[in-house]
């Protein structure tokens, strides 16, 4: 390769000089439209708050997509994450903030928002909107990390600009805010730590992922002086450290969830063996906390659910208590033609 291809090279698979005034005016809230860009992010942000709030209470997907789509909050988090490898501080320390402050207004709207509705109504065991978003594990760091470094290469392209709408779908940041915000209304505070994390860990993760990918791009070039080099590598350590400590409970999670997996399999295959020489089958076990919810169907004599105990209690290594209910079944032949 000669050395007048490199350069055309690099230009094609990094970041493009030439596109920085745009990546910088798209990005930063900054120059005499600031005032009115400000207002836009946080009326989408309100509205997206309003659909998203309402769409977890629903329990509709479709709607939270539609809430992910309006928000507006990827973008300060991508503005922190290029401003912190081009060195800025100023703009890093407004990006950072403007995120935060967008973070706690979609948790007090939401929080405002929850009051409508009738606490009866709010299921934090059935509602699949809110128990997906109570207890995150490493698979959402993974995917955070995924979207992240998806939403900066997006961001330093100008011609794939419309592919930003599926990382936010992906990401989903309004969500868990809106579970925090119904959470802390109806008092649940282990379920609003849960969302919390959960948005914690998707913020850092688009900075780390968004970050390494600006600087892999080229984008980092643009650092001239110690000082922003200084500061780059001190606010990569700091998130690289606030991710170590989100892994502690999402590693925790993940463990238990594992762990509760191998539990639910080996009891389900005693069950299985419990079953044998009878007509009955396993409709659904659930192992937790020392009692093992059984539910078969069939018909026809059983054995003693304390024989299943006994069972249960070898094969997982400690005392059970097993709740058994038994769906009879009834066949109905049609007559003869």
């Amino acid at each position: 390769m000669s050395a007048n291809s490199k350069p055309a090279l690099l230009t094609k698979l990094g970041f493009d000089p030439a596109y920085l005034p745009a990546f910088e005016d798209k990005l930063f809230l900054e120059g005499p439209q600031t005032a009115r860009r400000l207002t836009n992010f946080f009326a989408l942000l309100l509205f997206a708050t309003v659909i998203a709030t309402y769409g977890v209470l629903s329990n509709s997907t479709a709607t939270v997509i539609g809430a992910m789509l309006v928000a507006p909050l990827m973008e300060p988090m991508m503005a922190t994450a290029a401003a912190v490898v081009m060195g800025s501080v100023p703009r890093a320390l407004r990006a950072f903030a403007l995120a935060g402050a967008g973070a706690v207004c979609v948790i007090l709207f939401s929080y405002l928002l929850a009051w409508v509705v009738p606490d009866v109504t709010i299921s934090f065991m059935s509602d699949a909107e809110i128990t997906s978003r109570i207890h995150p594990g490493l698979y959402a760091l993974l995917t955070a990390l995924a979207a992240g470094a998806a939403g900066a290469f997006i961001a330093s392209r100008s011609e794939i600009a419309e592919a930003l709408g599926g990382v936010a779908i992906a990401i989903a940041l309004v969500p868990p805010l809106c579970v925090v915000g119904i959470s802390l209304k109806l008092g649940q505070l282990s379920a609003a730590a849960g969302a919390s994390l959960l948005f914690l860990t998707n913020f850092l993760a688009i900075l780390l992922a968004g970050g390494l990918i600006f600087v892999v791009l080229g984008l980092g070039r643009s650092v001239v002086s110690h000082a922003q080099g200084r500061f780059r590598l001190r606010a990569f350590l700091l998130i690289v450290v606030g991710l170590l400590f989100v892994s502690i409970p999402l590693s925790l999670t993940a463990y238990q969830n594992v762990m509760s997996a191998i539990e639910n399999a080996h009891a389900t295959a005693e069950v299985q063996q419990w079953l044998v020489g009878t007509s009955y089958q396993v409709d659904t076990v659930n192992a937790s906390d020392g009692v093992v919810e059984v539910t078969v169907e069939g018909n026809g004599p059983l054995k003693t659910p304390q024989q299943l105990a006994n069972q249960l209690a070898v094969a997982l290594g400690h005392p059970v208590v097993v709740e058994l209910r038994v769906l009879p079944v009834q066949r109905v032949t049609s007559s003869d033609p």
